[in-house]
């Protein structure tokens, strides 16, 4: 195999594992937003029951905000996996 051939080929590969590591790090923050914006609805919910009925509809609010807030989170963190792998020439099925 050429110079040339294995130089590719290695830089293939580091490109793959440095794509992979950022596919994995957006997960992870997406998954940690989500898991933020669960923990807040919790406390939420809590501060919500013991303050009655006015309470609850605050309640709703804030879980319904804090779900859509995850959510975008969540996107956001997708859209940056799929920016690298475009970049990196990754996203399109062979």
């Amino acid at each position: 195999m050429s110079s040339a051939s294995f130089n590719a080929g290695q830089f293939h590969g580091q490109s793959q594992e440095r794509a992979d590591q950022s596919a994995d790090l957006a997960k992870q923050s997406a998954s940690s937003a989500q898991n933020t914006a669960t923990a807040a609805m919790d406390h939420a919910s809590a501060a919500a029951d013991s303050s009655g009925g006015q309470a609850q509809l605050h309640k709703e609010e804030a879980a319904g905000f804090l779900q859509q807030t995850g959510e975008q989170v969540k996107n956001m963190a997708q859209g940056a996996v799929d920016s690298v792998k475009h970049t990196l020439g990754m996203d399109k099925q062979n």
